[in-house]
């Protein structure tokens, strides 16, 4: 059977891909029927457990959200998504706290994140990626950069680039000059405040 077009890249594209995924989460109702019909329905975007309290629902009904897949935490983080509030609420508010102490502003609100993720993921009024240039010696581990137009994750002094089969090639990692990150800035900030967002082991490997 062919994959389902529900996996999401680095890049946040929603793509038909038979990666096996440790977490699913959505960013509203996309769909149509089996098909994937627009690229998000608001900027609540979130990143879900796989299971949660034994609930299970059917993928694809009509009226409710669209289930989506990530391989990994940094992917969902580079795509713009950020933890579930009810879900995962240890690791919402562990996010939520990186985020304060990260950009050195109070806690914010779940709306807050929100309006600013989405503000930073995409170019307002489009669905094209937003990349920022940050300094390459103050990415932390986790974030995603564009390189080579290919999607990459930083890992120590190591870089893993990320295909549709999984990670793969390792570089050195530049320690001078601006890489273009994927990751939106808000969650660059948290993951260098300390939060620890889930990697696959195989971009380690």
């Amino acid at each position: 059977m062919s994959p389902a077009r529900n996996r999401v890249t680095p890049m946040g594209d929603i793509e038909a891909i038979p990666l096996r995924c440790a977490w699913t989460g959505n960013r509203g109702i996309v769909h149509s029927g089996r098909e994937i019909v627009r690229f998000h329905a608001g900027d609540l975007w979130i990143t879900c457990a796989l299971d949660f309290r034994g609930r299970w629902h059917e993928q694809w009904q009509p009226h409710h959200y669209t289930f989506l897949y990530f391989y990994d935490e940094a992917i969902s983080f580079a795509a713009g998504h950020r933890p579930c509030a009810e879900c995962r609420r240890d690791r919402y508010k562990a996010y939520r706290d990186a985020w304060a102490a990260g950009l050195c502003v109070e806690v914010p609100s779940a709306k807050l994140m929100n309006r600013q993720l989405h503000g930073e993921r995409i170019l307002r009024g489009t669905h094209r990626r937003r990349l920022h240039r940050l300094p390459w010696a103050e990415l932390p581990d986790g974030a995603f950069v564009l390189l080579d137009t290919s999607p990459t994750i930083v890992i120590g002094d190591q870089l893993t680039a990320w295909t549709r089969e999984g990670y793969r090639a390792r570089r050195a990692r530049p320690m001078h000059g601006t890489a273009d990150v994927i990751t939106p800035p808000s969650s660059v900030a948290a993951l260098r405040a300390g939060y620890p967002a889930q990697i696959d082991p195989s971009a380690r490997a």
